[in-house]
């Protein structure tokens, strides 16, 4: 697997306010109203439900999680109403997160590439690109979560959270904008550089690989059906981006990206 580091940066450098913004928010719902993840009142009330989501009803209800295979029960699920539209759960269950390395993972990828994006987009496009990617992100996880389930399978009942359909959006922007930019990573354990296309690549494919490791149906999707949401996010981005680079192509880079301290290689060294 590859964790990223840091990338080169080039031009002058704007403080990326709105990406620290929504940092600074999914923190704050983790620690505030998830209370760490212990609070799992508000956390099952606020994910999101595919059951919910297609049938558009509140569930008040335990589900029995069992093991398709052996028929062991593995645990159960109290579903919570939501005290709102279920649909806006499109949306607030992009900023909770089921543990603290989970969302120290996604802060920390949003750190690293946002901040690029932010600045293409502009404050305030940027995050209606981000809450965009997260919302198309969780329907692509409800669709193929309806799809592999069968009649009753306790799979549509399992909720959803995180920022990582967001932040895939985010990633899938990157890699068709900056696709030469070298992003210093740990990569089995060492530290080198590779261009953004191979950083974003390799994560990509894993999220593949996974994604269709669930396609056989049924509960014994359960553990990989969430992949469906990163898979959904990046292509979002990579989509809003490609469109962009239409109307707004990259300019080429200027005598001060030349010689900016400590980047004096070339865009295209890659």
């Amino acid at each position: 697997m590859v964790f990223p580091i840091y990338h080169e940066k080039f031009g002058p450098r704007t403080i990326p306010w709105m990406n620290y913004a929504i940092i600074a928010a999914n923190i704050f719902v983790f620690v505030v109203f998830q209370q760490l993840g212990t609070n799992e009142d508000f956390t099952y009330k606020f994910s999101v439900v595919p059951e919910k989501i297609v049938t558009g009803r509140n569930l008040n209800q335990t589900v029995e999680i069992v093991n398709p295979i052996t028929n062991e029960k593995l645990g159960e699920i109290k579903e919570e109403p939501t005290p709102i539209s279920v649909y806006l759960t499109l949306l607030t269950s992009m900023f909770m997160h089921g543990g603290i390395l989970h969302i120290l993972g996604n802060m920390w990828f949003l750190w690293v590439f946002g901040d690029d994006i932010e600045a293409v987009f502009g404050k305030v496009w940027y995050l209606v690109f981000y809450l965009v990617c997260g919302v198309l992100a969780s329907l692509a996880h409800v669709y193929v979560t309806y799809l592999v389930s069968d009649p009753g399978d306790p799979s549509m009942m399992i909720p959803s959270l995180g920022a990582s359909g967001a932040i895939s959006g985010v990633l899938g922007a990157y890699l068709v904008r900056f696709p030469t930019r070298r992003v210093t990573v740990i990569l089995f354990r060492f530290l080198t550089q590779v261009p953004a296309w191979a950083a974003i690549g390799i994560w990509f494919a894993f999220q593949i690989v996974n994604s269709l490791g669930m396609l056989g149906g049924g509960s014994q999707a359960g553990g990989g059906v969430a992949y469906a949401a990163h898979v959904g996010g990046f292509a979002a981005g990579a989509a809003t981006m490609l469109v962009y680079n239409l109307v707004a192509p990259e300019p080429p880079p200027s005598d001060y990206d030349y010689h900016y301290p400590g980047h004096e290689r070339r865009w295209d060294q890659y």
